[in-house]
């Protein structure tokens, strides 16, 4: 008996397979990204190009200090959100819920450092955003980076609160997903602030 052409036994022809659009929330979410990006190169280029232009001081190289503790935990939060959204999609939710409340942990753990940082500028070493153009782009840099930590802590605080309540479940892990871009984000500007600010710049 011949054969007929068409059984299930041919291979599918890839030009067939049906194209499905991207889900909308990361689209949404990367041209968010790609917005926010462009504010962070403008003030980054405007950090360097007034790099030694201040008339008094203090410098950066007087008062600046690694912020080594705050730096690591920033950058674990990546890994323990990651671990987050692979939890969710296999439907681990008691695993999900532990690894955000272990990224908002590390994420309030930096913000705590950057404000005793800010504290001891101020009150210590007198720097200010007035005082001169370091201290003016310095909290410029660094107020707009610790400002979208706390717009994706507070996201992740309410993700871990539904979640608290059992009302995340493994079909949310794309939205999760979606704001865990957001959260890596951030983690990648903070490398780029870092070596700028406390590398480069001093």
């Amino acid at each position: 008996m011949m054969r007929n052409a068409t059984t299930i036994d041919d291979p599918i022809d890839p030009a067939q397979t049906p194209w499905t659009l991207p889900y909308r929330g990361t689209v949404g979410m990367a041209c968010l990204i790609v917005a926010e990006s462009a504010i962070f190169i403008i003030f980054v280029v405007a950090y360097i190009f007034y790099i030694g232009k201040s008339l008094s001081g203090p410098t950066p190289a007087q008062v600046l200090e690694l912020p080594i503790l705050g730096t690591v935990c920033l950058l674990s939060s990546s890994i323990t959100v990651h671990f987050a959204v692979a939890a969710l999609r296999k439907g681990k939710v008691s695993a999900c819920t532990a690894w955000l409340a272990g990224t908002v942990l590390l994420g309030s753990i930096f913000l705590i450092t950057t404000a005793r940082e800010w504290y001891h500028l101020i009150h210590d070493e007198g720097l200010t955003i007035q005082t001169n153009l370091f201290g003016t782009t310095y909290y410029s840099l660094v107020g707009l980076h610790a400002t979208h930590v706390v717009v994706g802590l507070i996201m992740l605080s309410l993700v871990l609160g539904f979640s608290f309540f059992g009302l995340v479940r493994e079909e949310h892990s794309e939205k999760l997903e979606t704001l865990s871009l957001y959260w890596h984000f951030v983690d990648a500007v903070w490398g780029v602030v870092f070596m700028v600010v406390y590398v480069l710049g001093r």
